[in-house]
C-alpha cells in the first residue's frame, strides 16, 4: 500500500483550497454584516441606532479593504510557490533543462493548441506503469497547470476496470494516486473509450497516457472526442503505431515526451 505524502509536503492545490475557504468565510461574514445593517436601518431612527449603523459600515469597509490586501498577498505567495514546485518536479524527471526541457515545452505547446477548453485525462494504471507512477502524477499536475486547459475529469484503466474522478484538480489527482492500482497486465483502452463514450460528459478532447498498446479491440471511429496521445518511457514501436492511429482517426495528435 503506497504511503501518503507527509503533512509537511503541502500540495499547492491544498493552498488553493485554503484560499477558497478563506474567500467563502469572508463572504459569509460580510454578508452577515450587510444583513445586520439592513435590519438596523429598518428598526428605528434613534441616535444610538444611527451610530451603530455608522460603525458597522466603517467595519465593513475596513474588512473589505483588508480582505483585498490579504488575497493579493496570498496570490503573490502561492504564485511564487507554484513556480518553484513546478521547477522541482520537472528537474526530478530530467525535464528541467537541456533537451528534456525543450521536449516538455514543445509538448505543452501541443496541448495549448488543442481546440476547446476541457481536457479529460485517461491514464494507464497497469503494472507496467508502476515504476512511473510516483513521478508521473506530479508531472501531470505541472502539465495541467502549464497547458492552461481545464481538467474536467481523470480516468484510470487496467484489466477491464476503470475509475473516473471529477472535481477540483487537487482532489482528482489525489484520488488517482490513492485508488489507481498500477498492477495488472491488460491495457484495456478499447473498453475504456467505449465506456467513456456512453456517458453524457464528453470533453473537448481526451489525453491518453500510457506505455503499452491496447490488449483489446479499439473502436477508433466510435471515440467521442479527439484523443491526444502521449506514449511514455521506452514505449515500443507497436505502442507508438497504435497511439498514432488513435490520434489520427479521432482527430487528435500524438505528443512526445521522454523522461531522462
Amino acid at each position: 500500500m503506497r504511503q501518503r505524502r507527509s503533512s509537511e509536503q503541502t500540495s499547492i492545490y491544498e493552498v488553493f483550497s485554503d484560499m477558497a475557504l478563506l474567500m467563502l468565510a469572508t463572504f459569509i461574514f460580510l454578508f452577515a454584516i450587510m444583513l445586520m445593517v439592513s435590519h438596523l436601518y429598518g428598526s428605528g431612527e434613534s441616535e444610538k441606532t444611527k451610530e451603530q449603523v455608522a460603525q458597522l459600515e466603517k467595519d465593513l469597509a475596513s474588512s473589505q479593504a483588508r480582505n483585498i490586501e490579504l488575497m493579493t498577498e496570498m496570490n503573490r505567495l502561492v504564485g511564487s510557490d507554484t513556480k518553484k514546485q513546478m521547477e522541482k518536479v520537472l528537474s526530478s524527471a530530467g525535464l528541467g533543462k537541456g533537451q528534456g526541457r525543450k521536449d516538455f515545452e514543445l509538448m505543452v505547446q501541443g496541448l495549448r493548441a488543442i481546440p476547446g477548453h476541457d481536457l479529460h485525462l485517461v491514464v494507464d494504471a497497469t503494472g507496467s506503469m508502476h515504476g512511473m507512477s510516483m513521478f508521473l502524477i506530479p508531472i501531470l499536475r505541472v502539465i495541467s497547470i502549464r497547458s492552461g486547459k481545464h481538467i474536467s475529469a481523470i480516468t484510470w484503466y487496467a484489466d477491464n476496470r476503470m475509475g473516473t474522478y471529477s472535481g477540483s484538480m487537487g482532489a482528482m489527482f489525489d484520488k488517482l494516486m490513492q485508488n489507481a492500482p498500477f498492477i495488472g497486465s491488460e491495457e484495456t483502452i478499447g473498453h475504456t473509450f467505449d465506456a467513456l463514450g456512453a456517458t453524457k460528459d464528453i470533453p473537448s478532447a481526451y489525453m491518453l497516457i500510457g506505455d503499452e498498446p491496447s490488449t483489446d479491440t479499439v473502436h477508433y471511429h466510435r471515440i467521442a472526442a479527439p484523443v491526444f496521445t502521449l506514449p511514455l518511457g521506452n514505449s515500443d514501436e507497436s505502442t507508438k503505431v497504435q497511439f498514432q492511429k488513435i490520434a489520427n482517426i479521432s482527430g487528435g495528435k500524438m505528443l512526445q515526451l521522454k523522461f531522462r
